[in-house]
């Protein structure tokens, strides 16, 4: 294990500013944070190591861009010397730096800069070891985003499906029933509140969001974990405040806080969660964003007949089951990552005797 300084490993460069005709297609332009459009031509070849210079909320974040991209100034680009160092080793080895904490140079706005960063020493192993361990970690990433593949073509199925049968309107047997204005004899519309009210979730602090084992839902998703539940499974989940109407169906007891509303599970079913999509809860005549309850309530939801409705039920039923089951997966996959990390880096752990993903997955 030798100690060196970033600058002497690598050649380091600012992006350059979005080219001034943004297209949909075409070369990704790479922020540091995302994709956020495409050029005519990019500005490196390979996939670069980058490290988010500055920006909101993610100033010191490690990426690797996209092959073939234009990438933006909000980032430093690391040209690196491969004779030294593996890229996906040191992608795995600064993702463990708390750059932002160390290197922040920045006053109303964190920033890091070029010359910060080159000065920057970490400790690395011989070369074949930086290989080892970088194989090994992104077999459990390759792993990870395979599964996260598939759960994005189960979701997409799941989708399509409904559009076919509740938006199209051919479900089976659709031949045979007749339609006036139309909806199909036996269907309603029907106000969302007289189907599933939206409850008010409940506020809880940031403190009380870890150490538990009940997931807490807030409009960007899961922020935490409490040792109590708010509502038991299947419950759905609607962003009210900061993420507007987005969505979550929750497989588990969960704790949906002050910033969503929810749908208890004796109203909630995963044809409602596919129904929820269709609407659009942005009020064109809300004076401050967020997710009026009235005017959620008085949004029209499709109700079918019942057993067309069960039938539905039981086809969606093993799509969802299965992304539970490939996201459980992949919480116990990066939680392995994540715990055999530091100790690689550090030499406690010997490459040799690694577990691989597959034996933790089972």
């Amino acid at each position: 294990m030798r100690f060196v300084q970033l600058g002497s490993i690598s050649s380091m460069k600012y992006g350059k500013l979005p080219p001034k005709e943004i297209l949909d297609s075409g070369y990704p332009i790479f922020t540091g944070y995302r994709v956020s459009g495409y050029s005519k031509e990019y500005l490196y070849r390979d996939a670069m190591l980058i490290v988010v210079a500055r920006g909101v909320g993610g100033t010191g974040d490690v990426k690797i861009a996209p092959e073939q991209a234009w990438i933006t100034n909000l980032s430093i680009v690391l040209d690196l010397d491969s004779s030294q160092v593996d890229k996906h080793f040191l992608y795995y080895r600064l993702g463990q730096e708390a750059l932002k904490d160390k290197l922040n140079t920045g006053s109303a706005q964190a920033q890091i800069t070029i010359e910060a960063l080159s000065h920057y020493e970490i400790s690395v192993p011989d070369l074949a070891s930086q290989r080892q361990i970088a194989t090994v970690l992104g077999a459990y990433d390759d792993l990870i985003a395979t599964n996260q593949r598939r759960i994005a073509l189960l979701k997409d199925a799941a989708r399509r499906l409904y559009r076919e049968w509740f938006v199209h309107l051919r479900f089976p047997g659709h031949e045979t029933v007749p339609a006036k204005d139309g909806v199909p004899e036996g269907w309603e519309q029907k106000p969302l509140g007289n189907i599933a009210p939206l409850n008010y979730g409940k506020a809880l602090k940031s403190t009380e969001r870890k150490d538990g084992k009940v997931p807490v839902y807030g409009s960007s998703g899961i922020v935490g974990t409490h040792n109590l539940a708010l509502v038991d499974s299947g419950a759905i989940v609607v962003g009210r405040k900061g993420n507007v109407g987005s969505l979550y169906f929750s497989p588990l007891p969960c704790f949906p806080i002050d910033t969503v509303y929810y749908i208890a599970p004796a109203q909630a079913s995963y044809r409602l969660f596919l129904a929820l999509h269709q609407l659009n809860f942005i009020s064109s005549d809300a004076a401050v964003p967020g997710l009026n309850r009235t005017y959620a309530h008085s949004l029209p939801v499709l109700q079918p007949s019942d057993d067309v409705a069960e039938a539905f039920e039981r086809l969606v039923r093993p799509v969802f089951e299965q992304v539970q089951q490939l996201t459980e997966q992949n919480a116990k996959l990066a939680k392995a990552r994540d715990l055999l990390l530091p100790k690689l880096m550090s030499g406690q752990l010997d490459v040799s005797g690694i577990p691989l993903p597959g034996e933790v997955a089972e």
